[in-house]
């Protein structure tokens, strides 16, 4: 998927334009395509994104390591300000204490908007923390074969505490 020129936005009709895509995206790995839309409307002071989207992705399973399949849907919704101060490669300082207007997500007006980032980072939102391959998973199975070896540092004390009342 190409940027696009936010000012083209303008002239095309109703200021929208929707876009089709059935295409991997860069840096998320899945075993099927990204398929779905998105729309991209100019509203004067703000772009107006949503989507539909959805892949299939191989994931670990955090209780049993075992590989399993996941169905990656989402349907994001977004207002980007349109903003003239705004620089997308400006990082905040770590030490700087951030405003509400540092929270919202903002392009400059004359600038690019590119969807393939976009998709990619409300995709990797919707990938789960916490991914069980089921919830009846009964973890890895560890089998204590060793119970009845002992350490022999501790042999003395065993020894000892035979000889002891209880």
């Amino acid at each position: 998927m190409k940027a696009i020129h936010i000012p083209r936005l303008t002239h095309a009709p109703e200021r929208t334009e929707t876009l089709e895509f059935k295409e991997p995206i860069k840096g998320l790995e899945t075993l099927t395509p990204v398929q779905g839309t998105i729309t991209i409307t100019h509203q004067g002071n703000y772009l107006e994104v949503s989507a539909q989207a959805e892949a299939i992705v191989t994931l670990t399973c955090h209780r049993c390591l075992q590989q399993f399949n996941y169905r990656l849907s989402v349907s994001p919704s977004e207002m980007i300000w349109l903003n003239d101060a705004a620089d997308p490669t400006e990082e905040l300082p770590l030490d700087h204490d951030l405003t509400l207007d540092d929270l919202m997500e903002s392009l400059p007006p004359n600038g690019y908007f590119n969807p393939e980032k976009w998709l990619y980072e409300q995709l990797c939102l919707e990938i789960p923390q916490r991914q069980l391959c089921s919830q009846s998973c009964q973890g890895i199975e560890v089998e204590n074969k060793n119970a009845h070896i002992t350490d022999r540092r501790w042999a003395s004390l065993n020894a000892l505490k035979g000889h002891l009342p209880s």
